[in-house]
């Protein structure tokens, strides 16, 4: 028997992990599809593997899965209004990627010019996950911007960016593997 959890304790949980932010395309019959989507992870470096996750309802999830190929867009913080443009249901599809600059990926797919990294892939499986779909793409090419470094960050329906601090995961690690 499944268990039964309060929505509402479900999302406050879920927004309590920061994510990065990205922007998913893929084109079909000519036609630009996009999602923001914070569900994206790596699931393999060898061979090189991403997920995303796609609602099933929206209309991202049909063109993406027609067409096979999709690019990711890793925002950077100067990506905040793409973020929220492309995070809004019943945009239009037409011209929706023109007040934000792109360029086209090998697989023809838009990657946006606001973005720390990028990456092409193509789709390998689709995996069921309640109502959304967890899609997983074989990646095809990969890319970064060397020029800026600071990411668009979301946590508990809010942008931000990170603060460095001194410590690092190889300075918190002593020498002698002890922590400091």
């Amino acid at each position: 028997m499944t268990p039964t959890v309060d929505q509402s304790a479900f999302r406050d949980a879920l927004g309590r992990f920061a994510s990065g932010v990205t922007v998913v395309t893929t084109v079909l019959d000519g036609i630009d599809h996009a999602m923001t989507a914070s569900a994206f992870t790596s699931v393999s470096l060898d061979p090189p593997l991403i997920l995303i996750c796609s609602h099933k309802t929206s209309r991202f999830h049909e063109a993406v899965l027609q067409s096979g190929f999709w690019g990711v867009s890793v925002l950077a913080e100067e990506g905040e209004i793409a973020s929220a443009w492309f995070a809004h249901r019943g945009r239009p599809l037409e011209n929706q990627l023109s007040d934000f600059p792109y360029t086209r990926g090998v697989s023809g797919a838009a990657l946006l010019g606001n973005s720390l990294a990028w990456l092409e892939c193509a789709t390998t499986a689709v995996h069921d996950g309640g109502d959304h779909a967890i899609i997983v793409g074989a990646v095809t090419a990969a890319g970064v911007r060397d020029d800026i470094d600071d990411p668009l960050l979301y946590y508990r329906s809010h942008y931000g960016t990170i603060v460095r601090l001194e410590e690092n995961e190889k300075t918190i690690l002593k020498a002698d593997n002890t922590w400091s």
